[in-house]
């Protein structure tokens, strides 16, 4: 069994250190769960491990080096993650709080179910990113694949690139913010016209993005608005109907 590594990098503040080389994720996890509030950890040698800095449940700034598997940050309330790499599917799922970011790209489901914190990703993100999204914030400075937004009911989604087929089918109380172009609109989403509401949320996501995380092509003033028709809230059994 490995043993965890510090490293001084100020004189309040110590870095652990955890391979993924010497520890299972199992153990990995286990140790993150067990450090202090507020601890700094690097984890190494990712190599794209699967479940990496999921179920947990206080503060803490972690940094996986590397490519990370799925479903990477997920089940979580408050630490702030960053993957120095790409992930795959499945990144921050039910996340509650806390920020996630990736500075490569995202699999798919980026950001499912989430239901608070922010989800950051440098690059693209592949389809059905912000799947059921419940009340967190996504910000993808490039693309996003078809059905992204599906069934999404609360919180946000930007897209600083295109997106592709079927954008926000079955949308509820999400608005999607989309600075490219968008394929196609899914069932019961439609173009509204941009606010000065919307402007400033949009200007607030960037701000928590950072100057770094690709979304310099964005013009908070000129973004298409994406949000639901609402004529799918109430079922009808009967409607359209002939006899």
């Amino acid at each position: 069994m490995g043993e965890d590594v510090t490293q001084v990098l100020h004189p309040s503040v110590t870095e652990v250190v955890l391979s993924c080389r010497e520890l299972t994720t199992r153990q990995i996890n286990g140790r993150l769960r067990e450090l202090p509030e507020g601890s700094v950890v690097r984890i190494t040698e990712a190599r794209g491990t699967h479940n990496l800095a999921v179920g947990l449940r206080h503060r803490l700034d972690i940094t996986i080096e590397g490519n990370a598997g799925y479903y990477t940050a997920g089940l979580s309330d408050g630490p702030d993650v960053t993957v120095e790499g790409s992930v795959g599917w499945g990144l921050a799922e039910n996340l509650m709080r806390g920020v996630v970011r990736v500075r490569g790209n995202a699999s798919e489901s980026a950001a499912a179910t989430a239901h608070g914190g922010t989800v950051i990703v440098h690059g693209d993100a592949s389809s059905r990113a912000g799947i059921s999204l419940k009340g967190g914030t996504l910000a993808v400075a490039g693309d996003v694949g078809h059905m992204s937004g599906f069934m999404a009911q609360a919180g946000t989604i930007l897209v600083g690139g295109d997106a592709g087929h079927a954008l926000g089918d079955s949308l509820y109380e999400t608005v999607i913010y989309v600075g490219g172009k968008v394929r196609s609109l899914g069932s019961d989403s439609r173009v509204e016209d941009l606010t000065e509401a919307d402007v400033r949320r949009v200007r607030g996501i960037l701000d928590i993005a950072g100057r770094d995380a690709g979304f310099d092509h964005v013009d908070p003033e000129n973004i298409t608005r994406v949000a639901s028709a609402k004529q799918l809230y109430n079922f009808d059994a009967l409607k359209d109907q002939r006899y």
